[in-house]
């Protein structure tokens, strides 16, 4: 669309910051999936490199054998994830009104002491990262029943309301239980403890807060190799990410997408 509409140095400049986008989802979802399993099993803490490695491969050896996504696969864990994470937010809200709420001891935290310029860009690229996704409605209108874009703008408002509530809910739960950022552990899986102590809820938060960021990471193999697919036909990459392989799907796009991701987890030891 920047290409047609505006020329091709825009077209370029919205190309290389969606390959960025795409590596980079694939790169911090896995990191935070492996995260978020880690927080339950901290033995697993100093594997996390190994870990994330690990299912990018897995990952983009699914993709290459031409896998295609199933709807079915894709929704349960998403359905289950929100609903525990609803079911988190009330009884903390419950909690915080009937004045039961105690305050977790923390080792290894990180206390921000005052506003700085890091802290505004931090933040600012955090909102970013809890965006992540949207673009994914708006490139699938077609795939909605009729009427296609009403149906896709409830789609849109929904999700907004939940990442939301989400969002405050967590934040302001997290300040009531006294958590802070912590290296070692996720603060999602921190108020999980907190509002149901080490118990299977606890872990019910966790494993489906891993598998919905593996599916996360999962998303960008699809539009990836693609868009490398056009830049290789417009001669701004080499031939060879024009090539399908055995299975009709873009080998090397998604062999790029994985090593590259993979290198990053290595560089920033997970």
């Amino acid at each position: 669309v920047a290409k047609e509409n505006i020329g091709i140095n825009a077209g370029l400049t919205a190309a290389s910051a969606l390959l960025l986008d795409y590596i980079l989802t694939v790169a911090v979802s896995v990191a935070a999936g492996v995260a978020a399993l880690t927080s339950a099993f901290p033995e697993l803490l100093h594997y996390r490199i190994l870990i994330g490695i690990s299912v990018i491969a897995f990952i983009t050896l699914m993709n290459l054998k031409g896998i295609k996504e199933s709807g079915l696969f894709f929704s349960v864990p998403t359905y289950i994830f929100i609903i525990s994470m609803f079911a988190m937010l009330s009884i903390g809200f419950y909690r915080y009104f009937t004045g039961q709420i105690i305050h977790i001891n923390q080792d290894n935290t990180l206390i921000v002491s005052s506003v700085s310029v890091f802290l505004l860009l931090r933040a600012f690229s955090s909102g970013c990262a809890a965006l992540t996704g949207v673009e994914a409605i708006s490139n699938g209108v077609p795939a909605f029943k009729k009427p296609e874009s009403n149906n896709a703008k409830t789609t849109l408002t929904i999700m907004a309301l939940i990442l939301s509530v989400f969002f405050f809910g967590v934040s302001f739960l997290s300040h009531q239980y006294g958590i802070h950022p912590s290296h070692e552990r996720t603060v999602i899986s921190m108020l999980a403890e907190g509002v149901f102590g080490k118990t299977i809820f606890f872990f019910i938060i966790q494993a489906f807060t891993m598998l919905i960021l593996f599916l996360a990471a999962n998303t960008s193999y699809a539009d990836f190799p693609r868009l490398c697919y056009f830049l290789a036909k417009d001669k701004f990459m080499p031939n060879r990410f024009k090539q399908l392989g055995d299975r009709l799907v873009f080998t090397n796009g998604i062999i790029a997408l994985g090593g590259v991701a993979s290198l990053l987890i290595i560089l920033f030891n997970g």
